[in-house]
């Protein structure tokens, strides 16, 4: 059996949103991911590094839970598009020890972070 090299590292990431089209139009547009549907309940997404997946199938529950934390070169640019994809900014941008970041909500309500370099 192959890890493929991912033995004990984050391998994928699924989120349990309301409306399937909705999401894959948020990240589409703020980040540029690109999606493959299997079925009207699932939706893989890829967003060139990672995969993870969208699901009708259980509730939402964008409280609590671990912060998924984005990177991108252009911080501020990456945050205007995120408010004109539909996401509200939760935290505005701030220094911190390693950078720079910001968090903000999905339009399920699930809270995400985008950090780069100073």
């Amino acid at each position: 059996m192959s890890s493929r090299g991912a033995d004990r590292k984050i391998d994928y990431i699924e989120f349990n949103v309301a409306d399937i089209a909705r999401s894959k139009a948020f990240y589409g547009s703020a980040f540029g991911w690109t999606f493959t549907d299997y079925g009207p309940q699932y939706c893989e997404f890829q967003d060139g590094r990672l995969t993870g997946g969208f699901t009708t199938t259980a509730p939402v529950r964008a409280q609590g839970g671990p912060l998924i934390i984005l990177f991108a070169d252009a911080l501020e640019e990456t945050l205007a598009g995120v408010e004109a994809a539909g996401g509200t900014v939760v935290h505005p941008i701030f220094d911190f020890p390693g950078g720079r970041r910001f968090h903000f909500a999905d339009p399920d309500g699930y809270e995400l972070a985008v950090w780069s370099d100073r």
